[in-house]
């Protein structure tokens, strides 16, 4: 919980940027009116502001274990995040955080754990990751498939082969489009699930990334006999406010700032084939 009143925003000082991509960068941000970092789980999001600008939810991409810091992984795509991603390192900007339900790391426990992510959808798994390393012994298998549409979207290059080498996850790897010195795989991140021979009943699985990419997956994952209770993904709409009064993010009868970001399989399922919704 936040010191003092949740909703008011917080000044935050940058102290690191790292960059992710072409658009896509890591800030690390750290409190700048002598309060403590708020606790959070991983999965959920932050509501960062430039003041005069606006606020945008930003999912928290950090080690939730607490080091002083947070941190997000933003794209510039709009006139909120690329005003967000301009602030250099000794800025400041305004949080609001940790709103939304949370990945059920608990719940998955004692079983196998599928990670899957498509492009700047990993940000969100990451803190998944830094539990996990940190709870090691809780878990049996750990996977993490990847995908983006080119080796140059991948985020977190560096740390998937830290991962890699440390062999305390299976990481597998792959883009739409290869590039002359791409030597993995090519192709939709679906095409890697039969490689890794899960265990269904046994496995939990968390994924995020584009709409199209999560039914995909989710669809590939039941027809191999996961429990879609079992199965979770994290819902990206247009979040406002972080508490469901203003609707823009009402999907159906949930709004994703309240009853979000990670949602069951099941409960969002049906809303996923609405067209428009």
């Amino acid at each position: 919980m936040l010191s003092g009143d949740p909703w008011l925003p917080r000044p935050f000082r940058v102290v690191a940027v790292r960059s992710e991509t072409h658009d896509t960068i890591t800030q690390v941000i750290e409190p700048a009116d002598g309060q403590p970092v708020p606790t959070y789980l991983p999965g959920q999001i932050s509501m960062l502001g430039v003041p005069g600008v606006g606020e945008a939810p930003i999912s928290i991409s950090g080690d939730p274990t607490g080091n002083g810091s947070l941190e997000h992984t933003l794209r510039a795509v709009g006139s909120v995040t690329s005003k967000l991603a301009a602030v250099e390192v000794g800025g400041f900007v305004s949080v609001r955080t940790p709103f939304g339900t949370p990945w059920p790391v608990d719940a998955a426990r004692d079983g196998d754990l599928l990670l899957m992510a498509g492009g700047i959808g990993l940000a969100p798994l990451s803190p998944v990751i830094h539990h996990v390393l940190a709870n090691r012994e809780h878990y049996r298998r750990v996977i993490l498939l990847y995908g983006a549409r080119t080796p140059s979207d991948l985020v977190f290059g560096s740390r998937l082969d830290r991962l890699a080498f440390a062999e305390a996850i299976e990481v597998a790897v792959t883009v739409d489009r290869a590039d002359p010195d791409w030597l993995r795989d090519v192709g939709m991140v679906t095409r890697l699930i039969g490689r890794v021979g899960l265990s269904p009943s046994a496995t939990t699985a968390m994924v995020c990334g584009p709409e199209i990419m999560m039914k995909a997956v989710a669809r590939d994952l039941l027809g191999r006999g996961v429990a879609a209770e079992r199965l979770f993904v994290t819902m990206e709409r247009n979040m406002a406010c972080g508490a469901g009064f203003c609707g823009h993010c009402q999907f159906g009868p949930e709004f994703v700032c309240k009853d979000g970001p990670v949602f069951a399989w099941p409960r969002v399922a049906d809303l996923l084939q609405v067209p428009e919704v």
